[in-house]
């Protein structure tokens, strides 16, 4: 039996390259658009039905989200406690999401039971209903969850961050008490029969994905599923950030300080975006980071901080969060800023730089854990725009991102005076 010295640390081996599984596509008649994953072992896939979220109406703004999420309540063959029921026989999960700029109806099933898991889905997306008292339900549920939440100094932080930097659009939404009172049945009827269409459909498909499952799939949302008269508007209003730059909640006996700060900035799409990760990567994104080292580890003002860019359709930003101990606040955004500074006036030290790039090149590959996770990293690119070069990029990038070009980018983008600061609590 060989000895192991427990003293030594195991040998560090390079990322060299990182494959992703491509998927086969199809476009049916009706316009509906599939893309297919077929790996793994198990007789099992994920069928994601994806459709572009319709153009933003602030006079209306919980349309989207509420039409997407009582797609389960009703059809007009079965209730909510029926497809409920259907679905947990086989053995099968369903579950919808929505996003900013997409909705997603997804179903995990067994391959043998396709046949009778596909229909109920199909009866979603032409038949539902939308159950004038499970309409009820949902909006007193929703209100009693917003009052909840808005106890909560870091989601009105973000909500006052988003609204910002993002104004009057979908991203910039604070749904209100009276948004959810508001919402009217036909109102959903009439969304959900724009939205839902096999036009404005992209299915996505990962698991174990053989000719006759992907056959019967086809020929299910195909011939059967209609595109109506009225094509689906996923159009969206420009971004106006917000004049004003900080906004303050005081609340005199909170004991922690929400902060969230940043700027409205580039998307993946930009030619900056990834060696902005990287920096950010240096700055807050994981938890060797600056931000960690400083303000929790040295400082002990918060339990976490980090940063983040989150890429959208019509933008991005970059920003800043954290929670901090009430009576640190102002000395905790002087030290972010601090370190702003310091990336903008000295070079990152090559050992820090290194530590970063295998982090981040080993979270990718690590990511990577099955078939599911490489559908998703193909909806990153595609719902952008992008192609699988992508991601070679992101790895040269990764790997060949200098201190000077990352010194240089700190300096394009990180004017502290130009952030939107919004703290909640006591400042």
């Amino acid at each position: 039996m060989t000895n192991i010295d427990r003293t030594l640390a195991p040998d560090f081996k390079a990322i060299d390259n990182i494959t992703l599984l491509r998927p086969q596509s199809q476009q049916l008649d009706n316009g509906c658009k599939i893309f297919c994953f077929n790996s793994g072992g198990q007789e099992l896939v994920r069928i994601e039905w994806i459709f572009g979220n319709l153009r933003f109406n602030p006079a209306k703004p919980m349309l989207n989200m509420a039409t997407n999420t009582m797609l389960t309540e009703g059809t007009s063959t079965l209730n909510a406690a029926q497809i409920a029921d259907k679905i947990d026989f086989y053995g099968a999960f369903l579950q919808v999401e929505y996003g900013y700029e997409n909705s997603t109806v997804t179903l995990y099933s067994l391959n043998k039971h396709l046949h009778h898991t596909l229909p109920v889905i199909f009866d979603l997306l032409t038949n539902s209903t939308f159950p004038e008292k499970e309409l009820e339900t949902f909006k007193r549920n929703q209100q009693q969850k917003l009052q909840v939440s808005l106890q909560k100094n870091d989601f009105i932080a973000r909500r006052d961050f988003n609204k910002a930097v993002y104004g009057d659009t979908i991203y910039g939404l604070g749904a209100t008490p009276d948004n959810y009172k508001s919402l009217q049945r036909d109102d959903l009827v009439a969304h959900y029969k724009e939205m839902y269409q096999p036009a404005n459909c992209t299915i996505i498909i990962a698991g174990k994905v053989e000719a006759d499952a992907l056959s019967l799939i086809s020929d299910t949302f195909d011939k059967n599923w209609l595109n109506g008269p009225v094509a689906a508007n996923t159009t969206q209003p420009e971004l106006t950030p917000a004049t004003d730059l900080f906004y303050f909640t005081e609340k005199p006996e909170a004991l922690q300080s929400a902060i969230r700060m940043g700027i409205p900035t580039i998307n993946r799409n930009h030619a900056d975006f990834q060696p902005m990760q990287v920096l950010n990567t240096v700055l807050g994104g994981y938890f060797g980071s600056r931000l960690m080292a400083n303000i929790r580890e040295d400082k002990g003002y918060t339990y976490g901080i980090g940063s983040g860019l989150s890429s959208l359709k019509q933008g991005g930003a970059f920003f800043i969060a954290t929670e901090v101990g009430a009576d640190v606040c102002k000395s905790a955004v002087e030290e972010i800023e601090k370190e702003l500074n310091l990336l903008k006036t000295e070079l990152i030290p090559d050992e820090e730089l290194d530590l970063v790039r295998n982090y981040m090149l080993g979270s990718l590959l690590g990511s990577l854990e099955n078939v599911f996770s490489h559908a998703d990293k193909f909806k990153s690119i595609y719902f952008a725009g992008l192609d699988y070069d992508y991601y070679d990029r992101y790895a040269a990038t990764v790997k060949n991102t200098t201190s000077q070009q990352l010194l240089d980018l700190a300096n394009k983008y990180f004017d502290f005076d130009s952030f939107y600061k919004v703290i909640v609590g006591k400042y």
